[in-house]
């Protein structure tokens, strides 16, 4: 498969065996997805074939193409020989008249409504909804009520309605919380057929994977283990074929060398062995690698003083629904906070409270990315300690960055001193190479939008920051490299993210949002959060 002169497969031939789970990894742009589309059928391959099972499961990323049905309905659909034959057996049931030919045509429908356990159908897609934090309630709702969250999660259960034999999952974990990530992976543990899924998340392909599927040079290559066995044994394959091509051209460099000195002599017949042993020892190929690794680093302008933040008694509600309830906390310099809990639990909302009473973030900002009316606390106060300078990542960061300007030019406006060698230089760690600084704010993908946000937090060396969701559009290498600058920034980091190895790895302090609207806050990683809570269950 190839688009122009980018060429994303060439003579791939690879399969995918019942009972293993596969990881789908590769760099933005490597075509994970269009892979995933090839193997649906949405997609026909330039040249090749294409075997896939009567049955799969796959997770529709178009969050409209079910506004107008029940939720309940929506799931079952994932078996789509059940749905249609009930529509049709539904069709003939509302005739006035019901013919000898219908009722032919209605035994055999049953038939098969049976054999797709059909008469079961609502309590399996009811405990797949349960499962993935979409109560009761909501079941007869329309998805066109919902929120894109609780639509993600119901098209999640109709990929996994009807024991698919294969399931192809593309990024299944965007917008669930840890709690349902922590289900899926137990429910993905436990199927028995093809898993591919592709994800950005290290730690839920470590916990499912039992091989990964790697998109790179041009083609496929299947490793078996996690996704970090796959890190060590690609690294060590691609630094052994470096390793022969070295040792090769210093014999072929050598050989060569007396071929020059003796062509014209009388050791013909010796130069001439030599010529066809420069020819066996031709160079490995190695096809150029699509990873980009960008370079993350979060430096201080100045330091804050110790107690940089003083939270006292704070709620929020919006109309009847308590959000944040009275909640006080002392943070002081260089704590890493994650804040956790289930999506709408108000952690954003905490956020803009805090934020709309910092010195530094513009009310400009926190009008495009919430909605920002000026009234983010019901009661309470907020108080930024000395010289805090607070940099912002909001979870809709694409609205951050004005359209109709370019991206070095935006980047410019928030320090009009820098030079123009330092602009190009963050653009360039962050993957912004050469021409495509001058590139349209308005054409960003949510993945470079993401990139140029970090390029004004290192241009502005805040103190603090601020971070909402930041992975939603960050590939593998872009999670890494920001979860190790933010273990190593020294300023103060509040931070919403779903990614385990983020928390685990960066967390220093757990806010956690609980469900009566309080927040736990508990000083210790979330390895040691994990143990108290474990510890509280068993008392």
């Amino acid at each position: 498969m190839r688009y122009g002169a980018k060429v994303l497969f060439d003579e791939v031939s690879t399969a995918f065996t019942p009972g293993k789970r596969y990881g789908l990894t590769g760099p933005n742009g490597a075509g994970k997805t269009t892979f995933l589309r090839l193997l649906t059928g949405d997609l026909d391959p330039q040249r090749g074939t294409v075997v896939r099972p009567k049955k799969f499961g796959v997770l529709s990323q178009d969050q409209f193409a079910f506004d107008a049905y029940r939720v309940i309905d929506t799931v079952i659909m994932g078996n789509k020989r059940l749905w249609a034959a009930m529509e049709e057996r539904d069709r003939i049931h509302a005739k006035a008249d019901i013919t000898d030919e219908d009722g032919m045509l209605l035994g055999e429908l049953e038939g098969i409504i049976g054999e797709e356990d059909g008469y079961s159908a609502e309590t399996d897609a009811a405990l797949l909804l349960q499962g993935l934090d979409i109560p009761d309630a909501l079941h007869e709702r329309k998805i066109g009520e919902l929120q894109g969250g609780q639509k993600v999660r119901i098209l999640l259960a109709q990929a996994l309605f009807g024991h698919p034999l294969a399931l192809l999952l593309d990024e299944p974990t965007n917008y669930l919380d840890l709690d349902s990530i922590h289900w899926l992976q137990g429910f993905l543990n436990n199927y028995d057929g093809v898993l591919i899924v592709i994800s950005h998340d290290r730690h839920f392909l470590n916990s499912v994977c039992t091989h990964i599927a790697d998109i790179d040079y041009e083609t496929i290559i299947t490793y078996t283990g996690t996704y970090d066995d796959m890190v060590v044994a690609k690294t060590q394959v691609r630094s052994q074929i470096e390793s022969q091509n070295a040792q090769r051209e210093k014999k072929i460099a050598q050989l060569n060398e007396f071929i020059a000195r003796f062509a014209a002599g009388t050791r013909s017949s010796q130069v001439q062995s030599r010529r066809k042993e420069v020819e066996r020892l031709q160079v490995t190929e190695l096809a150029r690698s699509n990873i980009q690794r960008p370079f993350l680093k979060f430096e201080l302008k100045r330091p804050s003083g110790k107690h940089i933040l003083e939270v006292e008694g704070i709620s929020k509600s919006y109309q009847k629904n308590v959000v944040v309830r009275n909640f006080t906390a002392s943070v002081l310099r260089g704590e890493k906070i994650a804040l956790m809990g289930r999506n709408g639990a108000g952690k954003t909302t905490l956020l803009n409270a805090l934020l709309a009473n910092s010195p530094t973030t513009p009310e400009a900002e926190l009008r495009k990315t919430s909605g920002y009316d000026g009234a983010f606390l019901d009661s309470g106060e907020v108080i930024w300690g000395h010289e805090a300078s607070v940099g912002y990542f909001a979870q809709d960061h694409k609205s951050l960055i004005d359209s109709g300007t370019t991206a070095f030019e935006w980047l410019r406006q928030w320090d009009p001193q820098a030079s123009n060698e330092e602009i190009r230089g963050l653009l360039g760690q962050m993957l912004f190479a050469k021409d495509e600084g001058i590139k349209k704010t308005d054409v960003l993908s949510g993945g470079e939008a993401a990139r140029l946000i970090f390029c004004k937090l290192m241009l502005q060396k805040p103190n603090v920051l601020v971070l909402d969701e930041p992975t939603n559009h960050l590939d593998l290498e872009s999670i890494n490299a920001l979860n190790i600058a933010l273990q190593r920034y020294h300023g103060t980091v509040l931070l919403v993210t779903h990614d385990h190895d983020l928390i685990d790895e960066v967390a220093t302090r757990i806010w956690h949002f609980e469900l009566d609207h309080k927040i736990t806050d508990f000083k210790g990683n979330y390895e040691e959060y994990q143990a108290a809570q474990a510890q509280t269950v068993q008392a």
